[in-house]
């Protein structure tokens, strides 16, 4: 059964947070096989997530947050973002609609901050890749990639003046397999900013993109012919140990 740390989320809530409350740590909470779905490898997902969250005073406490019965999170492990102009972190999760297939979603303590739109078609999922400064303007950029084993699109938003807004996008990309209960690739920084490295659509070379003046701007580094390689890339080698 998958496990993930670092979230927050929010409908039905078992105590409250109060308004200076900071997510610490967290864990999706009440396994459900309600949807039945399976991309990630099982088919359980997530009901619930358990924040701790930290007051003002410095003191941690425990907040149950939980979706209602037509959603999920379908998900590999909520991540805990810091975006430019906010002074507490986020929870970045993926969502899934019974009926509306999935959206990438924003909380703190107190509830929903952002998301994008539900992908609008049942079973439709979408796979996170991370949150960065993604063209050094200060701004904070949200990249995942939409329907990984359909579309295959990177799509990338920006969170300001309290929404997500999408920015660019691009076909031709993967970062997941249909069963692997992981996401392949994500961000790195080599010492030029941060880059996204994902597959190609046909899982047969590694791609390394960045944002550059609002367009999505992609190189190949080299050939997927190992399960390694796309971790390599990740840490900036160009060849593997041997």
């Amino acid at each position: 059964m998958r496990r993930a740390l670092a979230a927050a989320l929010a409908l039905a809530v078992a105590g409250q947070a109060d308004a200076g409350a900071r997510i610490v740590a967290a864990e999706y909470a009440e396994p459900t096989t309600r949807h039945a779905h399976g991309v990630l490898g099982d088919d359980v997902e997530w009901g619930a997530l358990r924040l701790t969250v930290m007051d003002s005073a410095g003191a941690t406490r425990a907040i149950l947050l939980r979706l209602p019965r037509r959603r999920v999170f379908e998900d590999i492990a909520p991540r805990v973002v810091t975006l430019a102009g906010r002074d507490a972190p986020l929870a970045m999760v993926v969502e899934s609609d019974a009926g509306l297939g999935a959206r990438l979603a924003l909380y703190d303590a107190a509830g929903l901050v952002a998301a994008t739109p539900f992908i609008g078609q049942a079973h439709r999922w979408l796979a996170p890749v991370g949150a960065a400064d993604l063209d050094g303007d200060g701004r904070t950029e949200i990249a995942y990639v939409d329907r990984p084993h359909l579309a295959r699109i990177l799509r990338i938003w920006r969170f300001e003046d309290g929404r997500l807004r999408e920015i660019a996008s691009a076909a031709g990309f993967s970062n997941h397999r249909i069963g692997e209960a992981f996401i392949s690739g994500g961000l790195r920084d080599c010492g030029e900013g941060p880059e996204i490295v994902t597959a190609d659509a046909e899982w047969k070379r590694v791609l390394v993109a960045r944002l550059r003046n609002g367009r999505i701007e992609r190189r190949d580094s080299g050939a997927l012919d190992s399960p390694a390689r796309i971790n390599a890339v990740m840490a900036c080698r160009a060849r593997l140990d041997p």
